[in-house]
């Protein structure tokens, strides 16, 4: 009597390319708008640009009727946006945890699989980011103008949002906010750590140019118009850092390298590591 082995299948496993983009674009927005931190982060970022620009503007004295119309104008600018300086280190948080939260639970499998090359999925992530982040960013912006404006017209300083001068500026801010996220999800994912990817961004952004303003050597003040924090904050006017360089899209350009180097190295890890 013979006895037959039993026949097994062969398993394919089929290879795609996993989700498209647009699906990638819908899963990280569900991902984004359904985390806690998220809601509280942006809502935090409203209410310290409201509330900045609320004691800004009650700060300010009588007599600014004899203030001329330009600095009027750059006056209210500076009291509507001065909340983005704050800001930023909220959105800066809220980036880096947008992908170290997936590591930390385990999802960065899920979101690999779901897009196999992994590049699109990042490139997801910053879109979404991206666009949520300057929409919260002028609504704050807009919002703190709103709030100044009449604090403001009291003491005989107005201006209006029409005037390219001043909403040129509340855009500008809006832009940087949704800059320094990306910027510091980029931190996240090379770091794959919620602790260290806030550390290192708050770092860039708010220790580094303070180290090198307690430098007493004239070569600490070269490299300061360059940090992504200097530059950022010329984008609309605030020079809390130092001179930043002269035109708005020079401060564009040396922000949109800093994040260009962030995105890129996650990019690189990203390939190379597994999740």
């Amino acid at each position: 009597m013979s006895t037959s082995a039993p026949t097994i299948a062969p398993t394919f496993v089929a290879s795609g390319s996993g989700l498209s983009f647009a699906g990638l674009l819908r899963s990280e927005w569900i991902k984004l708008r359904t985390v806690r931190s998220t809601l509280w982060s942006y809502a935090t970022v409203i209410l310290i640009s409201v509330g900045m620009a609320a004691l800004m503007a009650a700060s300010f004295g009588a007599g600014g009727s004899q203030i001329p119309a330009d600095a009027q104008v750059a006056f209210v600018s500076q009291a509507a946006t001065f909340g983005v300086f704050f800001g930023q280190l909220v959105v800066a948080v809220l980036g880096v945890l947008a992908i170290s939260g997936e590591y930390t639970t385990g999802m960065i499998r899920s979101s690999a699989t779901a897009a196999p090359r992994r590049l699109p999925m990042l490139a997801a992530k910053a879109v979404v980011l991206l666009v949520c982040t300057f929409v919260v960013g002028l609504v704050s912006t807009v919002a703190s103008y709103l709030v100044a404006s009449p604090i403001l017209a009291g003491t005989g300083v107005s201006a209006s949002i029409t005037d390219p001068d001043l909403f040129l500026p509340l855009l500008g801010g809006a832009l940087y906010l949704a800059l320094v996220s990306v910027f510091a999800l980029g931190n996240g994912a090379i770091l794959r750590s919620s602790a260290g990817g806030i550390a290192a961004a708050l770092g860039i952004l708010l220790l580094l140019p303070i180290a090198l303003l307690m430098i007493p050597a004239d070569w600490a003040a070269d490299p300061m118009p360059y940090l992504i924090s200097t530059a950022g904050l010329g984008i609309f006017g605030l020079n809390a850092f130092g001179p930043p360089l002269a035109e708005v899209w020079q401060n564009v350009l040396v922000v949109l390298g800093w994040v260009a180097v962030s995105l890129g190295g996650a990019g690189v890890l990203l390939r190379r590591r597994d999740a």
